[in-house]
């Protein structure tokens, strides 16, 4: 893009990706923003698409509707495969390679197995629109083929779901999971009874939401535990397979425990991008790069790393949590740093700013931390319900939502369940 005074790459079109391309939208330098995905997406609602709550369109935008007004920002739908960050130049698959004067690297994180890849088939992760579709289809086939079954120990393995990992994704997954078996289903199935499903909740920890103050986590796990969930904590999973899960053994005193559980859903664990291998820089125990108080990379002014691929540590000592608040904060950081050195000032310390931590439960249950106020219950529900609809992008996708939610919550009704895909026998 001719007649501008830099050139800057922004890799991932996620929350910090997007935060810095519009900081940069009235400024003299051009932006190419590259993602291997064609929308944003707003990942704390993606559970509600794999548990029939939203359909796909109503939490992601295209992200060349997002930037069609912002007419120095060019879109590269592809995938990166490597950053030389001595040469300066991004390579993309099946595309070429793309020089710049600053990069942003914003690619996020995927899930972590903990070095057991091969339970990735039994147990899918929810991070992108292709998981979120993948688990719906295997929970309303569970109920499906349980539908179908003679024998009653094969229907009970299909009516068992298990949940691994019981931070907010897991919570609220396993929040969903009650509310459809003893509520949407209610009255459509005609062969198995709903009140046999048995939803289990699984952290190796010693209490749900770890992140939150414990009187929050003990009525978290309350909620729940009123919804139906069976919550188990100090639980390590061993291995998981088509029929279900092992707990290993916590002591010399106890044997592995086999969960039967034909629905197995992964919340456990995130491994940052691959990506930030490609950097040749010190990386974190979860593999994040560490940046700088200004968010660069050490020996490289001109590159910065933000979002869940970034290990960050203020002045104060914390680490800045993998949350959207946190990336867009860092978004308009690093783009407000490119420009100021553009314009020969100085860089400004990254400061993040906790605005609270908000996880749900399921229908009119929630728990909030905003600063010195904790909430739980009916009321942090409905400030979750209010947050997420306010920062939804697209005035459309509010409306969809608000409207979506509204019904459901009149109702029970979960109108997006359509099981597509190529069928498979499990």
């Amino acid at each position: 893009m001719a007649g501008y005074r830099q050139h800057v790459i922004i890799i991932g079109g996620g929350f910090g990706g997007l935060e810095a391309a519009k900081k940069l939208k009235s400024s003299d330098v051009a932006v190419t923003l590259i993602d291997r995905a064609n929308h944003h997406l707003f990942q704390p609602l993606l559970y509600q698409v794999a548990t029939a709550g939203l359909s796909s369109p109503a939490i992601a935008a295209p992200i060349r509707q997002i930037f069609q007004k912002q007419k120095n920002l060019n879109v590269i739908y592809g995938e990166v495969v490597a950053i030389d960050v001595a040469k300066k130049i991004v390579s993309v698959a099946d595309t070429g390679d793309y020089a710049y004067d600053a990069l942003i690297v914003a690619s996020g994180a995927t899930h972590s197995y903990f070095g057991n890849d091969q339970w990735a088939q039994y147990a899918p992760g929810l991070k992108t629109l292709d998981d979120a579709q993948e688990i719906r289809r295997r929970i309303l086939l569970a109920y499906e083929y349980a539908e179908r079954c003679t024998d009653l120990e094969e229907q009970q393995a299909w009516l068992s779901f298990a949940v691994i990992g019981a931070g907010p994704t897991g919570v609220e997954m396993a929040g969903t999971l009650a509310e459809i078996a003893y509520q949407t289903l209610r009255d459509e199935f005609r062969n198995i009874n709903l009140d046999h499903v048995r939803i289990t909740l699984v952290e190796g920890g010693d209490r749900v939401l770890a992140a939150y103050p414990p009187e929050l986590s003990a009525s978290a796990q309350q909620q729940l535990e009123k919804l139906g969930v069976i919550v188990r904590t100090k639980s390590q999973v061993s291995d998981i397979d088509a029929d279900g899960i092992t707990i290993g053994k916590l002591s010399e005193s106890t044997r592995p425990e086999f969960l039967q559980a034909k629905t197995v859903i992964w919340a456990a664990g995130v491994a940052a991008s691959p990506l930030g291998k490609q950097l040749g820089v010190p990386l974190d125990r979860a593999g994040r790069v560490v940046v700088g108080q200004d968010l660069t990379i050490p020996n490289h002014p001109d590159v910065y790393v933000i979002g869940d691929l970034a290990s960050f540590t203020g002045k104060d000592g914390k680490t800045v949590p993998g949350v959207s608040p946190a990336a867009k904060q860092m978004g308009r950081c690093a783009a407000d740093n490119i420009l100021r050195k553009l314009n020969g000032r100085p860089s400004q310390s990254f400061v993040y700013k906790d605005y609270g931590s908000l996880a749900t439960i399921g229908r009119a249950s929630a728990i909030a931390a905003v600063g010195k106020l904790k909430l739980s219950g009916y009321p942090a529900w409905l400030f979750w319900l209010f947050v997420h609809v306010y920062f939804l992008i697209g005035f459309r996708n509010r409306l969809v939502v608000l409207t979506d939610w509204a019904w459901a919550y009149w109702t029970y009704e979960r109108y997006a369940r359509i099981i597509i895909g190529v069928r498979k026998e499990r």
